[in-house]
């Protein structure tokens, strides 16, 4: 596989104040043309309510993406008043991923943790995550995280179940379970040292968690798992990529080829194959039929790309499970398109929503309802 694009990148000056010892977690915060109270917002979540010597472990790291508006100014601010932020700032715009690929080289921490500069973390959160890393020193540490939604309501994941009672740290094929937790780089935070000794670094495009997040857990031999909401995704936000209808979201064949010709170097166990191709199935079934990625005069070419991988990348043996999941396979499998919009019109209709939901279900039980909370 092509290494990605790594440092190579336009960056004008590196903003500190101040020099961090022993850091322990290194968050890193790409920007790109995000409101400055959302910003600040981010930010002050990493920081505040965090001692002395919590401070003095922490370093935040954040990119700017040549972002437009007054975020570069906003950073250098911000910077000059909090010791252990830096700014590193790009000549030109290169993506979240390759973003994220200049923050990581600049990162001092034994840990990193990749935050969207338009979410925030609840307060508590480092600090729970700090005695987590110490107390375990995993390789990766998976969190949880609340889908936050205009006016303030919040969301549990559909995958947050997976996460529970899940003690100590072990390799992946002793929890499989949590391959099918919400595949992003923000909900984990990984050892640096373990993606150095991966060559793990995120690759240009959208859809550029895919073959970084799934990776990571594969080659992990100590995941743990901190049952404890981290983490606030902010859903809906306008010029997100969930939220943008492109052409750009056909980019998710080739992160996923990407993902598969990684994990087939190593030749993977039977049922890794299995999970992988069934996440990535019902992963691109749900881009399909989500009206706000792609225009519906573009949902037969998708349709076709997902027949096409579904053909290619079919583990040998692989059953088509039961239910809807399965019914789905079978009209992808057969390319049968006709009869795919039909059913999904008619889902509709009688559901009122859509067939494929924006939160993926546990792929090894029946969809759960989306549990709506309040965040105290």
């Amino acid at each position: 596989m092509p290494r990605p694009t790594r440092v190579s990148l336009p960056v004008t000056r590196l903003y500190e104040r101040g020099e961090v010892e022993n850091v322990l977690l290194t968050a890193v915060v790409p920007v790109h043309a995000v409101p400055r109270s959302l910003l600040t917002q981010c930010l002050d979540s990493l920081l505040n309510g965090l001692s002395t010597e919590e401070r003095a472990a922490v370093e935040i790291i954040a990119v700017d993406d040549a972002s437009p508006g007054d975020c570069a100014a906003v950073l250098d601010s911000y910077a000059g008043g909090h010791r252990g932020v830096r700014v590193v700032h790009l000549t030109q715009n290169v993506g979240l991923g390759l973003a994220r690929n200049a923050g990581l080289a600049e990162a001092t921490g034994e840990y990193v943790w990749f935050v969207d500069s338009d979410d925030r973390l609840p307060e508590g959160s480092v600090r729970a995550v700090l005695d987590r890393l110490l107390a375990e020193r995993p390789d990766v540490l998976l969190i949880d995280h609340l889908r936050e939604h205009e006016g303030g309501r919040f969301e549990v994941d559909a995958s947050s179940h997976l996460l529970r009672r899940v003690p100590g740290s072990a390799p992946l094929a002793e929890r499989r379970q949590l391959l099918r937790v919400q595949h992003t780089a923000w909900n984990r935070i990984v050892r640096r040292g373990h993606l150095r000794d991966l060559d793990l670094w995120f690759h240009p495009g959208w859809y550029e968690d895919v073959p970084f997040s799934n990776p990571v857990l594969i080659g992990a031999g100590r995941i743990a798992v901190l049952d404890r909401v981290c983490y606030l995704y902010r859903i809906g936000r306008p010029g997100a990529i969930t939220a943008t209808r492109s052409d750009r979201h056909f980019e998710a064949f080739d992160q996923y080829d990407r993902l598969l010709e990684w994990v087939a170097a190593r030749e993977p166990a039977a049922w890794l194959q299995a999970e992988l191709f069934t996440l990535m199935i019902n992963h691109l079934l749900v881009v399909a039929g989500n009206d706000g990625r792609l225009h519906p005069s573009r949902r037969h070419a998708f349709f076709r790309r997902i027949a096409a991988h579904y053909r290619r990348h079919r583990p040998a043996g692989h059953l088509v499970p039961a239910g809807v999941q399965g019914l789905k396979q079978r009209l992808v499998a057969a390319n049968a398109y006709p009869l795919y919009a039909l059913s999904r019109a008619a889902y509709q209709i009688r559901r009122g929503t859509e067939w494929t939901p924006a939160v993926l279900p546990d792929l090894a039980s029946s969809p759960r309802k989306p549990q709506t909370v309040r965040l105290r």
